[in-house]
């Protein structure tokens, strides 16, 4: 699909240049390619501040740094996962309710912990939990954050 929407839009900046670097990472983070994932999103680093179009969802996306952040996490680069997570925090106002934002407390989270940096770990877990306080409990990524950070206590 994604090579026949190459074709369709051989002179869009915005298929060529965010989306399908994006979907092609994501395709090979599960593959378990995972550098080759971070090597087809640098296309996309020029990018992923803008606002890119098709509009999925109102905010900022983000996608391509927070698969980043995602790839460099399985690689355990707890370093360069903060770099990209950070962007969400540093970026609220693009990211508006895009809900890669929230998610990315998590991915904070998990990079301090490679980090060994527990405090830091802590306060990102707080940060997420806080902000789905409300949500259904039996959401699978809300019970696991709970379960991550009661590992830090």
């Amino acid at each position: 699909m994604a090579d026949e929407l190459e074709k369709q839009n051989p002179l869009s900046t915005v298929i060529i240049g965010y989306w399908l670097p994006t979907i092609r990472a994501a395709i090979e983070i599960n593959r378990n390619n995972v550098a080759k994932a971070i090597d087809l999103l640098q296309a996309a680093t020029p990018y992923e501040l803008g606002y890119p179009l098709p509009e999925v969802e109102f905010g900022g996306l983000l996608y391509p740094a927070y698969l980043r952040g995602q790839a460099y996490l399985l690689l355990h680069q707890g370093k360069e996962a903060t770099v990209e997570f950070q962007k969400f925090l540093d970026h609220r106002s693009l990211v508006a309710n895009c809900p890669l934002g929230a998610l990315a407390h998590i991915g904070l989270a998990r990079a301090y912990v490679l980090q060994g940096d527990t405090v830091k770990a802590r306060a990102a877990y707080q940060d997420f939990l806080a902000l789905w306080k409300d949500a259904d409990p039996d959401i699978p990524v809300l019970k696991q954050a709970k379960a991550e950070y009661t590992k830090l206590q």
